[in-house]
């Protein structure tokens, strides 16, 4: 099934397109239980599945490009029954090369079927994405079908009030809440989502549950929050799982849910799953259309990067002189890229790693 499909719903809205599924993930989204959360949200749609992994919210590492590429990997050597095009768009800072303002950089979010964004700080994902071109364009393609993938600091990011977990945690700001995303707030929602809710990291000596604020200081900084905002808790390897077509939430993963509300808390076990409603009066917003930005490009064919191409070469050096450890160990290498390699008399070909209708190409 596509994106945009019309369903009938407790609200009344025959025959419009319905927003695509949204998974919280409270951490573990590389993890072996993390890989249902992303089956979820890629199940909806008809392989080969168009994946766009979103580098902003850890663009201030020098290191942002592989935090993103760790994911891009994991989805296409873990997720091959979808076939994923797996794309990742280095979205990292404004007034920059790669700035989330960018339309052509980041035009793929409209063809995307699933967009994943992860780790790294949820007051700089903010910052950098509030009001940005890269937001508007997800926004827009979630309304139409798209599923999203929102883990760690991410899933805070997108709250109506964010926790700024760095700021407190490591640089000892006083305990407040700042305004985050708020993805939820046109359906309806005011949320604060709080990942790695059950933290045991340290130990016996600090009690860092509530993504690391500790539960002392965590409950002496609801009373910061306006009185209609639902806290979203999300234990580790466990995922919250937004389904707008039968407005539920299934829990999944390792852990539990917990929803603190005004009047009271309630724990949502995994293999459970509760209405949306208790979270707020739930509302089912309008698509959004978005044309992208002439000649931008979208998800590219295809093709055979200048350095995978030398790693074909030198592998099959390698082959020619019977050297099959660093042959093997090459073939690795290309499959973390996204290629595999194909040995023919007439010389090695390659293709796309899991998609398995492309064909082979020569060297």
């Amino acid at each position: 099934m596509g994106p945009g499909r019309p369903a009938a719903s407790a609200s009344g809205l025959e025959g419009r397109a319905r927003p695509g599924k949204i998974v919280l993930f409270g951490s573990g989204e590389m993890a072996p239980s993390g890989r249902r959360g992303h089956a979820v949200a890629m199940a909806d749609f008809e392989p080969p599945v168009k994946v766009a992994v979103l580098e902003t919210p850890a663009g201030f590492e020098l290191n942002s490009a592989r935090v993103a590429g760790r994911v891009a990997d994991f989805i296409r050597e873990r997720l091959g029954e979808f076939r994923p095009r797996v794309l990742v768009l280095p979205a990292r800072k404004r007034w920059t090369p790669f700035s989330p303002d960018d339309p052509y950089l980041v035009a793929p979010l409209l063809e995307a079927d699933y967009i994943f964004m992860g780790p790294g700080s949820p007051t700089y994902a903010i910052r950098q994405l509030q009001g940005s071109v890269a937001w508007r364009y997800l926004v827009a393609r979630h309304r139409q079908g798209a599923a999203l993938g929102l883990a760690s600091a991410a899933a805070i990011a997108v709250s109506a009030w964010a926790l700024p977990v760095y700021e407190i945690y490591k640089a000892g700001h006083d305990p407040h809440w700042v305004r985050g995303l708020d993805l939820f707030g046109d359906f309806g929602l005011q949320l604060a989502i709080v990942s790695h809710w059950n933290n045991q990291e340290g130990g016996e000596e600090v009690d860092t549950s509530r993504c690391f604020m500790g539960r002392e200081r965590f409950e002496a900084m609801r009373r910061f929050l306006p009185p209609e905002v639902v806290i979203l808790g999300i234990d580790e390897h466990t995922m919250a799982v937004f389904d707008f077509q039968r407005e539920m939430v299934e829990v999944l993963g390792l852990g539990r849910v917990t929803i603190v509300r005004a009047d009271g808390t309630q724990e949502v076990e995994a293999g459970a799953t509760f209405p949306i409603r208790w979270l707020g009066a739930i509302r089912i917003p309008p698509p959004i259309e978005v044309q992208p930005p002439p000649g931008a490009l979208g998800f590219p064919q295809p093709v055979l990067s200048p350095e995978a191409a030398a790693l074909i070469r030198e592998r099959e050096a390698a082959r020619q002189r019977k050297d099959w450890a660093t042959a093997d160990a090459l073939r690795e290498r290309l499959r973390s890229m996204g290629y595999e390699v194909q040995d023919t008399r007439e010389g090695p070909r390659w293709r796309p790693l899991g998609d398995p209708t492309a064909p082979w190409q020569p060297l």
